[in-house]
């Protein structure tokens, strides 16, 4: 839960520009919604889950420390949404990143989470 509180509070500051965030327990975490979209979610473990565009998808997959989602073992989730490991997102940078790609994506899709 510590790993979880650390992450929160980095995307808290790397989304402080937005005018509308809200925080909602989802995909058994904290799910951050901006225009009442999903940007991303802050997995317990300390990962995070990103919503990107599922056209980029294999792009993004070869980054180092990306997966594809799963909700819950060997169930994924689809393209478009990225699990990102603790390790791979240990500095600025690498966080600024993630949130940007999903902050990017949410200007332009349609509907809710």
């Amino acid at each position: 839960m510590a790993q979880q509180a650390l992450l929160a509070d980095r995307i808290r500051a790397a989304l402080a520009d937005e005018p509308s965030v809200r925080e909602v327990p989802m995909f058994g975490g904290l799910s951050f919604m901006v225009n009442e979209k999903m940007v991303v979610a802050v997995h317990t473990d300390g990962d995070l889950l990103v919503r990107v565009d599922p056209e980029r998808n294999g792009e993004f997959l070869e980054i180092a420390g990306a997966r594809p989602a799963e909700m819950g073992a060997g169930r994924g989730m689809g393209p478009g949404w990225i699990s990102v490991a603790q390790k791979a997102l240990g500095t600025d940078t690498e966080l600024s990143f993630w949130v940007g790609v999903a902050r990017e994506y949410n200007t332009r899709v349609r509907g809710g989470s």
